[in-house]
This record gives C-alpha cells, sequence and structure tokens, in this order.
C-alpha cells in the first residue's frame, strides 16, 4: 500500500510517501518547501495558497497513489463566505492582534467553566481567544481549520477533523461535540462550525486517490507515532517549533487541578485523550540562529555541549519569548530581570536555551504525574528535536527518566498508518501502529544522570523569580 502524507508545520511543509507491507513502514520525502508568516496589511497571515500549490505539486511529484492525509498545526484557521471561497488569507497564532482577549473572553464565560466543557489550556492564540479579534465574522458561513481547509480546497469536503476541533476552545470534550452554548455566549455564531468527522473518515477524492481523515492535529499523529508499549506508563514530547508534552489517557481531565496545573485536554486518535502542556520549543533556538543569521545548527549545538553547565535560565513560555524577533536579545534583558548573569558567548546562549527547554519539560512531567496520580516510566520523544542529543541528554537528566529518541517522523508515520488502517491494513489498535513503527524505526535511548544538579538549578530559578 502506497499512500501520502502531507504534513505542514509552521516553519516547513512537505509531502511524503509511505508504503505499508510486510510488516513493515518506510517513508520517502518526496518534496519539502518553507512556510512562515508573512505581512497581510498590518496582520501576520498565512499563505495558504502557497502551501495549497506546494502540496499538490508535492502529491503529483509522488506518483500514483492509493490515498492522501493532510496533517497540520492546530488553532488557526480560514473563514469562508457563502460561496466557500477564502474571505482572506488566515491569521498566523503569533500574531499580537490577541492581546487582551482572553480577558474579553472570560468576561462572558468565566475560564474555569470554559475549561469544564472544553479542557483546552489558556493560551492566547487559543482559536476562541483569536475570534475573539476578528472582524470578518458577520461575513463568514464556515470556519475551516488549516488542514481541513486544504482538505476542502482538494475535494469540496466542508467539515473538521476532531483532533484539530478540540483544540479551538469550542469543543466539548466530554460529549466529543461542538460547545455551541460556550460559542454562543462567546459571540461565535454556530453556523461558522462545521460538521464534525473522525479518523479514518473518506472525505473524497483527489489525483485519483481517496482523501482519508488522518489525526489531523499533527501532534495528534505525533503521537500515534510514538513506539510506546501499553505495559509501561510512557509520556511523549512531540519536540519541534512548539513542545507539547503530555500522556495519552481514556478520557479527559477537566478537574480545577489540571486547570490550574496549566494542562490541556486534546483529542487523540482512537477516542484517546492527550492531557498536555505547550511549551514554547526549539521556535527560542531558531529564532536565536535566525536572529544571528546563522543556519548552523550542528555548530550551535557543539558550542552549547562546550559551554558551562546550569547557568542562567529563563522561563522559555513566558508572552515575550512568542512573536518574531531579536532573541538573544530578549534572553539576555529575562536572565537580567530575573538577577542572573547574562549568557556571555553564542555557546553559553544556546545552553541557556537547552537548559531553559528540559528544565520546562521536567516542571511539566513532575505536574503531569501530580494530576494524573501515575508514574511515567518513559519518556518518548519524537519529531525534529529527536534529533537533537544534547537537548535528549539533558532532557532525561532532567526528568530523570529514560528518553527514547524517535522517530523523527512521527508525525507522517501516524498519519500513513491511519490511512493504512482505513484502506485495510492489519491495524486493530494503536498499540499494534506503534509496534510496527517500533519495528522499523531505529530508536536511540538516553538514561538519566544523577539528578540532584537539576534540583539545585530548578530551586535558584524559582528564588530568582524566573517563572514570575
Amino acid at each position: 500500500m502506497r499512500v501520502a502524507a502531507v504534513d505542514l508545520g509552521a516553519t516547513s511543509g512537505r509531502v511524503v510517501v509511505g508504503e505499508v507491507g510486510g510488516g513493515r513502514v518506510g517513508l520517502t520525502q518526496v518534496r519539502r518547501f518553507p512556510n512562515g508568516p508573512v505581512d497581510g496589511g498590518g496582520v501576520l497571515r498565512w499563505d495558504t495558497g502557497a502551501l495549497f500549490a506546494e502540496s499538490v505539486a508535492g502529491l503529483r511529484e509522488a506518483g500514483p497513489l492509493d490515498g492522501i492525509g493532510i496533517d497540520s498545526w492546530a488553532v488557526d484557521y480560514g473563514l469562508l463566505d457563502a460561496d466557500g471561497a477564502l474571505l482572506r488569507p488566515p491569521a498566523h497564532h503569533r500574531d499580537g492582534r490577541t492581546a487582551g482577549m482572553p480577558a474579553r473572553v472570560h468576561a462572558l464565560v468565566p475560564e474555569a467553566e470554559l475549561y469544564a466543557v472544553g479542557g483546552v489550556q489558556a493560551l492566547p492564540f487559543t482559536t476562541v481567544y483569536q475570534l475573539a479579534a476578528e472582524t470578518d465574522l458577520d461575513r463568514a458561513a464556515t470556519l475551516l481549520l488549516i488542514p481541513d481547509l486544504l482538505v476542502h480546497h482538494l475535494t469540496g469536503a466542508v467539515g473538521a477533523e476532531r483532533t484539530n476541533a478540540s483544540t479551538t476552545g469550542l469543543y466539548d470534550a466530554r460529549a466529543g461535540e461542538w460547545a455551541l452554548g460556550v460559542a454562543e455566549r462567546v459571540g461565535v455564531p454556530g453556523r461558522l462550525l462545521p460538521p464534525l468527522r473522525s479518523q479514518g473518515e473518506v472525505l473524497g477524492t483527489a489525483l485519483g486517490a481517496p482523501v482519508v481523515a488522518v489525526g489531523s492535529h499533527d501532534t495528534a499523529s505525533a503521537v500515534l507515532g510514538a513506539p510506546a508499549r501499553p505495559d509501561r506508563p510512557f509520556a511523549y514530547l512531540s519536540s519541534g517549533t512548539w513542545s507539547l508534552i503530555g500522556v495519552e489517557l481514556e478520557r479527559p481531565l477537566l478537574t480545577e487541578a489540571a486547570r490550574l496545573g496549566g494542562f490541556g485536554n486534546e483529542a487523540g486518535v482512537d477516542g484517546t485523550t492527550r492531557l498536555l502542556r505547550n511549551v514554547m520549543g526549539l521556535w527560542v533556538l531558531t529564532e536565536t540562529l535566525r536572529a544571528w543569521g546563522s543556519e548552523d545548527l550542528a555548530g550551535a549545538l557543539a558550542s552549547a555541549a562546550d559551554a558551562p553547565a546550569f547557568g542562567p535560565v529563563v522561563d522559555v513560555d513566558a508572552p515575550g519569548f512568542l512573536p518574531p524577533g531579536d532573541m538573544p536579545a530578549r534572553i539576555a534583558a529575562a536572565c537580567r530581570a530575573s538577577g542572573q548573569r547574562e549568557p556571555g558567548t553564542r555557546g553559553e546562549v544556546v545552553r541557556c536555551v537547552l537548559e531553559s527547554l528540559a528544565l520546562a519539560y521536567r516542571r511539566a512531567l513532575r505536574g503531569l504525574e501530580r494530576v494524573t496520580g501515575t508514574a511515567v516510566e518513559v519518556l518518548h520523544v519524537v519529531g525534529g528535536g529527536a534529533r537533537n542529543e544534547l537537548l535528549c541528554a539533558l532532557t532525561a537528566d532532567a526528568c530523570g527518566v529514560p528518553v527514547v529518541a524517535g522517530p523523527v517522523e512521527a508525525t507522517a508515520l501516524g498519519n500513513v498508518l491511519v490511512q493504512a488502517r482505513a484502506l485495510g491494513a492489519d491495524l486493530p489498535d494503536r498499540w499494534a501502529v506503534r509496534e510496527l513503527v517500533a519495528a522499523s524505526t531505529a530508536l536511540r535511548v538516553h538514561r538519566p544522570g544523577d539528578g540532584r544538579a537539576w534540583d539545585a538549578l530548578e530551586a535558584r530559578a524559582g528564588a530568582a523569580g524566573v517563572w514570575g
């Protein structure tokens, strides 16, 4: 069986062909293309027209296919008019238009009530807060999240796949349906919310192949592609532009402790729930390199490995690190504000970023264990960050559990294998999918060392007020 995954990330997209058979799955990238914000008259926007054109070009280059599936990042959306045309390019979640919007929404529906229904982490770029800043709602007939928008362009189908819909703040986590009452109260007309669909549904045909609904939120596909075992409690870290660290549950956890801990409930493949925290992720590192005019990631990591350990750290989730700009200057300012010395060399700056990320993962993992009452035995790191051996090693030491790094292509694997299952492959459940991934992937295990230095670093950072 030969299927294509269109996998769109916040900094790049690609088309990957997956071949499934003989107890193995293999991937071949046929096209890769850049992605990023464009200036849309004072608002950062996505060029979804270019993304669609590149995706179709990749699908044509892929040759004959048995299926096509599309995944992307979450929360961003396009608005269609009554004729199905896009009103304007979708706004980018890093745009500053959402400033003050959470407070406006919470005045209509208190944050605790929103969480009790949808269980979503209260982040300023969540769809419900973006919609509070929207100027086109009166002219719009339908809202489509990014992967569903591209499916619409390919097939004409209109709908919302559940894993991505669950990130909007307008989804009832228990019922698995739109929270129409919440939508109306915050001023989002129910007519905008399209029919929901689940993984495995055939949505139409394009280029001679069925288009299949996959876990359209890239993290949902990535978690499915993590080679975990059912007999070992695990956490996952989907490590890319964003870091999403969480655990897989059978049902949502909508407790006040989970809300106050900063954890969100997002729908996973096969009716699971991904209880997770968004961490700023490798954006901080890539934006640092961009500010230096450098693409030498290997050199930056080598210099960080040689830099002194346990130096200054920052709260990578601070709002100041969200927008594009001079990241090294913001890191230095954050260190000064917390009474720490500024990183001096470039190696020290990169070491600061990596240790700050590892510390954020440690804090999130400990919080997950507290709110779920389950001790994690292994952390699966998937996505591009699995290649970053220094970060994986620091994360193992900080978290005190083995880190299994890989596959890098977990999102594409999850996308491909949902398609394969829908089209007849013998993959009865998510554990069979993960067993196939493990059999097809070279993995690297990082064992934890002595964690006492991390205890001291976390205590020092807390005393300095790094987390406010």
